[in-house]
C-alpha cells in the first residue's frame, strides 16, 4: 500500500497532523502502537484535556521555556486562537479557567479525542492501531515504514509524531529519535521537566507534611551561593518523596539543569506562603488577628491563613508555643515565624526520573528543522511534530499548544510536499 502521507504516533501532535493532511487532499495513514489513539490528551488537565491557554503569543512562548520562539514560525500559521476556533467549529464549547487555560465545557477529556478521530473519518484518513514499528527507511523518492511481521509500507512524506520518553504508559518511550538519528539528525540531551521533585529532609522521609497543599505561593530555586535560580508563583503540595503541585514542576527543570551545572548533590528551595506580604506586614496581621479574639489560641486563629498542619510544622521550627493567646505574644517570635512564613528553606536532591514526567526536555535539534514547515533540513520529505522536538513548556496548555500547532504545520506541508512531488 502506498500513501502520500504516513503519521506514526497517534498523540496531539500526530492526531493534528494526520487531519491536516488529510485535509489538504493527501492519503493519509496515521499509525499508532497502542490500543487507543489521543491516550496523552485523554490524561491531561487531570482527565479534563487543558487544549490550550489564551495568553498573547509572547507570553505563551515565555511560558515554553524550551526553545519557545522557535515556534513563533508555527503560531504564524496555526496559534493558540487557531485551536480554539478550530474545536469550537467542531462543536466542542471551551471555557476559560485560571491562568489562561482552556478546558471543554463538558470537562471531559474524551470530548476532545472523539471529536479528534471522527475528524479522521471526515478526511478519508487510515488509521492502524496495535501496530508497531520496527524500522523506517528513507529513500530519495519514497520512505518505507517497516511494520512488525516485516509488512512494509511506502510514503512520499513521513511525518514522526511519537513523543519523548515521559509518560511511557501512553507509548512514549523514545523510539523515535532512532529515526530521527538514522536521517542524521543530532538528539539533544533529554532530561525531566514538568517533574515532581525530590528531598532527603527528614520532614520528608518522616511524612510530616505529605499531603498537605498550600495555594498560591512562591516557590524559589536558589544557587549554591544563595542567590535565585527562578522562582515561580502558583500551588504546590508536598509528598511522600518531596514536592509537587504546579509551582514544583514548573521550578523542576532548573533544578535539573542547576544540580548539573554547579555539579552539586542537593540544591536549597524557598517557599514563600504569603507573596504580597512583607515579614513586617504579616506579623502585623498575625498580632492583629489574634488581638481581636485575645483569649483564643493562636494555631485556632491563623489556621484561617495557613495549613494548620503547615502551620503547627513551623511553629515547631521557631519554639512557638501553638496555644498562645494574646496576651502572652513576644512581637520578636511572631517575627521570626512571619519570617519562616515568608522564607522555608529546604533541600532537594533531583527529582522522579523521566518517565515519571509530564514532560521531555531536550529531543530532535531545532537547527536541524525548518521553523515554518516542520521540515528535515537533511531528509527530503521528512517531517517532526510534537514532544520528540526539543521544545518544553510548562503545564498549563502550552505543551499541547506546541503539539497542535506544530502537529497542524508539519502535517500541511507533507501533504503539499507529496502532492507535489506527483
Amino acid at each position: 500500500m502506498k500513501y502520500d502521507v504516513i503519521i506514526i504516533g497517534g498523540g496531539p501532535s500526530g492526531l493534528m497532523a494526520a487531519i491536516s493532511a488529510g485535509r489538504s487532499g493527501a492519503k493519509t495513514l496515521l499509525i499508532e502502537k497502542g490500543s487507543k489513539l489521543g491516550r496523552k490528551l485523554a490524561i491531561s488537565g487531570g482527565g479534563r484535556c487543558n487544549v490550550t491557554n489564551v495568553l498573547p503569543d509572547d507570553e505563551l512562548i515565555a511560558h515554553i521555556p524550551g526553545n519557545g520562539r522557535f515556534l513563533y514560525s508555527a503560531f504564524s500559521l496555526y496559534n493558540n486562537y487557531s485551536i480554539i476556533d478550530y474545536f469550537e467549529s467542531l462543536g466542542v464549547k471551551l471555557k476559560e479557567e485560571d491562568k489562561g487555560r482552556m478546558f471543554p465545557v463538558s470537562d471531559s477529556a474524551k470530548t476532545v479525542v472523539q471529536t479528534l478521530i471522527k475528524e479522521l473519518d471526515v478526511y478519508s484518513i487510515d488509521s492502524r492501531l496495535n501496530t508497531k514499528v520496527e524500522a523506517v527507511d528513507y529513500g530519495e523518492q519514497q520512505h518505507q515504514v517497516i511494520l512488525e511481521g516485516g509488512e512494509k509500507v511506502e510514503c512520499t512524506s513521513l511525518v514522526i509524531a511519537v513523543g519523548g520518553k515521559s509518560v511511557p504508559h501512553t507509548g512514549s518511550e523514545g523510539q523515535g529519535y532512532a529515526w530521527a538519528k538514522k536521517a542524521g539528525h543530532t538528539i539533544t540531551e533529554l532530561y525531566p521537566t514538568e517533574v515532581p521533585m525530590t528531598s532527603k529532609e527528614k520532614f520528608i522521609r518522616d511524612k510530616v507534611l505529605q499531603g498537605i497543599s498550600i495555594r498560591d505561593v512562591e516557590l524559589t530555586a536558589l544557587k549554591p551561593n544563595g542567590k535565585p535560580i527562578k522562582t515561580h508563583r502558583w500551588d504546590l503540595i508536598f509528598t511522600h518523596q518531596g514536592i509537587s503541585g504546579p509551582a514544583a514542576l514548573r521550578i523542576s527543570q532548573y533544578v535539573v539543569k542547576a544540580l548539573k551545572k554547579f555539579d552539586v548533590d542537593e540544591l536549597t528551595c524557598s517557599i514563600d506562603t504569603f507573596p504580597d506580604e512583607s515579614p513586617e506586614s504579616l506579623s502585623q496581621k498575625l498580632i492583629k488577628a489574634s488581638e481581636r479574639q485575645p483569649n483564643k489560641a493562636v494555631k485556632h486563629l491563623w489556621k484561617e491563613e495557613i495549613p494548620e498542619r503547615y502551620l503547627l510544622f513551623l511553629m515547631d521550627r521557631t519554639s512557638f508555643d501553638p496555644m498562645s493567646t494574646f496576651h502572652h505574644l513576644e512581637k520578636k517570635k511572631v517575627m521570626e515565624l512571619a519570617g519562616l512564613m515568608k522564607d522555608f528553606r529546604f533541600k532537594v536532591n533531583g527529582t522522579l526520573p523521566i518517565e515519571k514526567a509530564f514532560i521531555t526536555g531536550g529531543g530532535v535539534s531545532l537547527k536541524e528543522i525548518i521553523p515554518n514547515q516542520m521540515a528535515s533540513k537533511l531528509m527530503d520529505r521528512l517531517y517532526f511534530c510534537g514532544e520528540i522536538l526539543d521544545i518544553h513548556g510548562y503545564t498549563g496548555g502550552f505543551n499541547i499548544t506546541a503539539a497542535f500547532s506544530t502537529g497542524h504545520v508539519a502535517g500541511m506541508n507533507a501533504a503539499e510536499r507529496a502532492i507535489i512531488q506527483y
